[in-house]
């Protein structure tokens, strides 16, 4: 019987787990396909939650990455030597594919160390746009280090094709994150009352500048919402890019607020209950972006860090202005009768994580797949 296919998956945030949870179910079921997953990144930081802990697959290898995020020198630091020990794990667990997705720091160490060792590399999320802090950049360095891609749109996978990669690479597949994510999210309400059902304010908001301005900003977006008449505000702590900590510590500061629900880790079921049941969703997290249509949540975006990405028509796009956030707010808040969102996702239904596996196990891995020249 023929060895099944060694698929190493690195995973190096909550967020970016639970969009790729199917497509792990699908590998790991797959007959030609071994599923590994390789840990690193947030998930190994106490601060942001552990959340490593809530990983439910067997975990083959951890690969450690400095807690200090405070500053873009840091990161970098920690990307170069994330490489190198990436690649020691790739070459020890002997995998056929390295997979990633999206655009952070993680997926960019991993595929570095994958395409110079060697390995296949296969990335989903690829060809999107979004600004971020060097999100945007990132992953379109991914899209050129990889050998296979998985666009989630027609768009994303046209600019793929612009960044002249061969079509024969390039698979149109859907996100990922909407697999089976309108019957998910059922379970808890983490404390709120089911009363409270669409009249609670969800808030994710993740770090574009420094942690002195993203402090401000916290205060300016908190201090909006407070003023529409919400009966909750849960809050999600921010990943690790710098500037989160400036984030947090305005949570940290505002724990005390008997309106506030915060919440250091959530798994990808118990947030997407929250989403699912929420009146808003405020901030900049892609979760607006990708997975809230599906739910008809409306989402009010806040500054650039999702500019470029497309969206559905759930989404409303504000600067970081008091006014311009309470009256979007406002508009939504209805009078307490909170509006839903009616129409499709941009993102497509079910199925990415079993066409994901189906490629990764019938791909012809030969020489020519690992030689890439630009296709112009």
């Amino acid at each position: 019987m023929p060895r099944k296919r060694r698929v190493c998956f690195v995973t190096g945030t909550r967020a970016e787990f639970g969009l790729m949870e199917s497509t792990l179910v699908s590998i790991r079921n797959h007959p030609k396909l071994q599923l590994q997953i390789v840990v690193t990144g947030m998930h190994l930081d106490r601060r942001h939650g552990w959340s490593i802990r809530s990983i439910d697959f067997p975990i083959d290898a951890t690969v450690p990455w400095a807690t200090g995020m405070g500053s873009a020198v840091e990161t970098a630091r920690s990307t170069g030597r994330a490489i190198s020990l990436l690649a020691d794990a790739f070459d020890r667990l002997k995998s056929d594919v390295v997979l990633v997705v999206g655009d952070r720091v993680e997926a960019f160490a991993a595929a570095s160390a994958g395409h110079i060792s060697g390995k296949i590399v296969a990335h989903v999320h690829g060809g999107d746009r979004a600004m971020g802090q060097v999100d945007d950049a990132l992953r379109h360095a991914i899209t050129k280090l990889s050998h296979i891609h998985f666009a989630a749109t027609r768009q994303s996978a046209q600019r793929i094709r612009k960044l002249g990669e061969n079509s024969e690479r390039i698979f149109q597949v859907g996100a990922p994150g909407i697999d089976g994510v309108a019957r998910a999210g059922s379970g808890s309400r983490h404390g709120l009352e089911t009363r409270a059902t669409g009249h609670f304010a969800l808030l994710v908001l993740h770090p574009v500048n420094g942690d002195d301005v993203e402090y401000r900003r916290a205060e300016l977006v908190l201090g909006a919402i407070k003023a529409i008449p919400f009966s909750r505000i849960v809050i999600v702590h921010p990943n690790n890019d710098p500037g989160s900590r400036g984030i947090a510590r305005c949570w940290d500061q505002h724990a005390h607020d008997e309106r506030l629900v915060i919440h250091r880790n959530l798994d990808r079921q118990q947030f997407l209950g929250l989403l699912r049941e929420a009146g808003v969703l405020v901030g900049n997290s892609s979760s607006g972006i990708i997975e809230a249509a599906s739910f008809g949540t409306p989402v009010i975006d806040i500054g650039p860090r999702q500019m470029g990405r497309e969206r559905s028509g759930n989404v409303t796009n504000v600067p970081y202005r008091k006014d311009a956030i309470v009256q979007a707010l406002s508009r939504i808040w209805n009078n307490g009768r909170p509006k839903r969102f009616r129409g499709t996702n941009v993102y497509g239904g079910d199925g990415a994580g079993r066409k994901i596996a189906k490629v990764l196990s019938s791909v012809d891995m030969t020489d020519s797949l690992r030689r890439k020249l630009i296709a112009y």
